[in-house]
């Protein structure tokens, strides 16, 4: 644990005029697991722009109060946030506005893009000021400037993807239409649905749609494009199949909600299928099989499926605090660990344990939640892992920033089991995550170095910080 990841992405376009913010705020409630930042809203009421954001959690920043205040309309964009690039301020929040000679723009954006800094020195060099230091500022600076000389607004995003590098899924409304778009590699999950009463919805993760009760209708293709106005709805495709499709594995392994269905493949049954492989290469002896929850629950299932090996709650979460993996900064991070987990001393007590996790990066949360349960007297305690080894950073919108933090560059297999206090210790096999994804067509760079584009200088979270103390201290 101890890593960040990006964003969650929502919309929704209506025939008619409806309380479209409430839908948008039970879909958001739905991605909340993607971002725990910031979260915002913007309305579209007849070419009208109303929004709503700030940080916190969906519920804390959309109080009943705030969502009366929101008109009705046929469009919404919504975002919840953490960043991995720009810091943790109100500035960033998203989903971003755009005020410009053809019209409006509201842009929500998951994922990270890896021409970052070569895009925004251009831009400043020709003249643009930025107000944020997030990377969707970036993108919707070029799908501005394409729109000023574009016949549409879905032309002008098809010639802004030429200029973008890495992973975004984006939903964009204009005063007109909404667009959504996942990039070339297919980096970040993006799909969407219809409601009985004909409302499209767009969502990072299947689960939103849900929530919202819409009908999952696929998810778009790399590179696709979809337009949706008042005479329907339109896919483009020109920039389909231009890469091998590199959707981040990790999605399968921690990232979604176990009952999202990603690419075809459900998230659910991809943990489940990571804990079988996982019994099958590091068995163990042992009296009962735990998950960490909530994203190590499933891959225990299958350990304990696969090995026969009795399956147990061993470990109790607080529901009330956010996830570890998605906390800024590290003090923030022990802090919460030692009130989000609590050891059930009956299961444990006495008993040779695996202990399920879906990852391991600097060490810190793990050895914590070994030590709890060995304070709750558990006899020997074998640790597995859902996933590889992080050896590598990424630049697709998973906020692994530098190799120093993490712990298995520094460190072998067995100094790591003794630096976390585990009896022994496995790593899911690199070689077999295809069996997680369905294919062989997935992004795995951050354990195996196999980089999809060309990595950047500077993969700082706060690059662009400094810049904006300068110009606008």
């Amino acid at each position: 644990m101890s890593l960040h990841e990006e964003c969650g992405v929502f919309g929704i376009f209506s025939p008619r005029t409806g309380a479209v913010a409430d839908m948008a705020y039970y879909g958001l409630y739905a991605l909340q697991h993607r971002g725990q930042e910031s979260c915002g809203i913007v309305v579209n009421d007849d070419g009208a722009f109303s929004s709503y954001k700030d940080l916190g959690l969906v519920s804390e920043v959309f109080s009943r109060d705030v969502l009366s205040r929101l008109p009705e309309g046929n469009m919404a964009v919504g975002h919840v946030r953490y960043g991995t690039t720009g810091g943790n301020s109100r500035r960033n929040c998203q989903p971003i506005e755009v005020n410009h000679q053809k019209g409006k723009l509201a842009l929500a954006h998951n994922g990270n893009l890896s021409n970052a800094v070569e895009l925004r020195n251009r831009l400043e060099l020709s003249g643009a000021i930025f107000h944020s230091t997030s990377d969707t500022e970036i993108i919707a600076y070029i799908v501005t400037r394409e729109r000023l000389k574009s016949a549409s607004i879905e032309d002008a995003l098809s010639a802004a993807m030429g200029s973008l590098d890495g992973a975004y899924s984006l939903v964009l409304m204009s005063s007109q239409k909404m667009l959504c778009a996942r990039d070339p590699y297919g980096f970040r999950p993006l799909c969407y649905g219809r409601t009985q009463d004909g409302m499209y919805v767009v969502a990072s993760e299947s689960c939103a749609l849900t929530a919202v009760g819409a009908e999952f209708e696929r998810d778009l293709e790399p590179g696709e494009i979809l337009v949706f106005s008042p005479e329907g709805m339109v896919s483009r495709r020109e920039h389909c199949r231009e890469q091998r499709k590199r959707l981040c594995v990790f999605e399968y392994i921690y990232f979604a909600r176990p009952d999202s269905v990603i690419d075809g493949v459900s998230v659910h049954g991809a943990r489940i299928r990571a804990g079988e492989i996982l019994a099958k290469a590091h068995p163990a002896e042992a009296d009962i099989v735990i998950g960490v929850p909530d994203s190590g629950l499933d891959a225990a299932l299958g350990f304990s499926r696969e090995s026969g090996i009795p399956y147990g709650i061993g470990l109790i979460k607080n529901k009330y605090i956010g996830r570890t993996f998605i906390s800024p900064g590290q003090g923030a991070r022990l802090d919460q660990v030692r009130i989000k987990l609590s050891a059930v001393g009956e299961s444990v007590r006495g008993k040779r344990v695996v202990l399920v996790d879906d990852s391991i990066v600097r060490g810190t949360t793990s050895g914590r939640i070994v030590r709890l349960l060995r304070e709750a007297g558990a006899r020997e305690i074998h640790m597995r892992i859902s996933s590889p080894p992080f050896l590598n950073p990424c630049y697709y919108g998973t906020d692994v920033d530098s190799r120093e933090n993490l712990i298995a560059c520094s460190h072998s297999v067995e100094e790591i089991a003794k630096a976390i206090g585990a009896d022994t210790l496995g790593y899911f096999p690199v070689q077999q995550l295809g069996e997680l994804a369905g294919s062989r067509d997935y992004c795995s760079a951050c354990f195996d170095g196999r980089y999809p584009t060309p990595v950047p200088d500077d993969i700082k979270k706060d690059r662009f910080e400094g810049k904006l103390k300068r110009f606008h201290g």
